[in-house]
């Protein structure tokens, strides 16, 4: 399979601004002022070889029913499978206002279900970590996962709540095998950051593939053995790839990655 997030894509959809959220009240979502409409994103996924597809939740430019059915008929169209709704927003560890942010995240776990989404990545808290913090994530993301299971709830190393290896464990362990990893090769620094993926990497069930870019062009060398700890895991689901470089053709740096992980992983399994 060859997948991608649609992060990766800011570019060529041009930038959403999104007026709903958990700290921002109820909005509509605003369309930006140039830039490819989402409607044509499947049909030119496949044209480019792409199969899987993972969106960013602010990149939908609107939540009504009509245009979620029509998101999913290009979808189902263009043959491209919709892995997961990437939820960028939320925090079930907010102080004061855990709940409101979870009732958030609730409704965008029914747009992922209405648009045939395997998963939706939920961010599994943004404050600091503690036993208590983190079994209450675990918690909240299980009740999440329980009252929707048409569509898989996935976690993801990132954020400080997910500092490293024993925090995603403690969460994943506490939501007691209702929640899913999505493990992003990139979230994570320092030298002992390979060791740390490779802590995780045989929970990983779907993958934010993330090189990191400099003038110079792709980490070759970085990238490479972070791909290597999921390959030496066993890994087999998409390898989301996610470009965030500086360089303005997004589709050529894809690419880029694209030839690194088949290396890695093999034409037939890489994505």
């Amino acid at each position: 399979m060859k997948a991608v997030s649609s992060w990766s894509l800011h570019r060529t959809l041009g930038s959403y601004m999104s007026g709903d959220g958990p700290d921002r009240g109820s909005g509509s979502l605003a369309r930006p002022e140039s830039g490819m409409a989402l409607l044509e994103l499947p049909a030119e996924l496949r044209r480019r070889g792409y199969d899987t597809v993972q969106i960013c939740h602010f990149h939908l430019p609107s939540l009504e029913e009509s245009y979620l059915t029509e998101l999913r008929s290009a979808l189902e169209a263009a043959e491209i499978d919709l892995d997961a709704v990437l939820v960028d927003d939320g925090d079930l560890t907010h102080p004061t206002d855990a709940d409101a942010h979870q009732a958030w995240i609730d409704g965008w776990l029914d747009i992922s279900a209405a648009l045939g989404a395997h998963r939706a990545r939920v961010i599994a808290g943004k404050q600091q970590p503690s036993p208590e913090r983190l079994r209450d994530s675990g918690r909240r993301l299980a009740k999440l996962a329980g009252d929707h299971p048409d569509v898989r709830v996935v976690t993801e190393n990132w954020f400080d709540l997910t500092a490293g290896p024993s925090e995603v464990h403690t969460i994943l362990d506490a939501a007691d095998g209702q929640v899913g990893l999505l493990i992003d090769l990139g979230n994570w620094k320092g030298p002992e950051k390979y060791d740390n993926l490779a802590a995780v990497a045989p929970r990983a069930e779907t993958c934010h593939a993330k090189c990191h870019f400099s003038a110079d062009g792709p980490d070759h060398a970085d990238f490479r053995r972070t791909l290597g700890v999921l390959r030496e895991a066993e890994f087999t689901g998409p390898l989301a790839l996610v470009y965030d470089g500086p360089e303005a053709d997004e589709w050529a740096c894809l690419d880029q990655e694209d030839a690194i992980a088949s290396a890695v992983f093999g034409p037939a399994t890489g994505s």
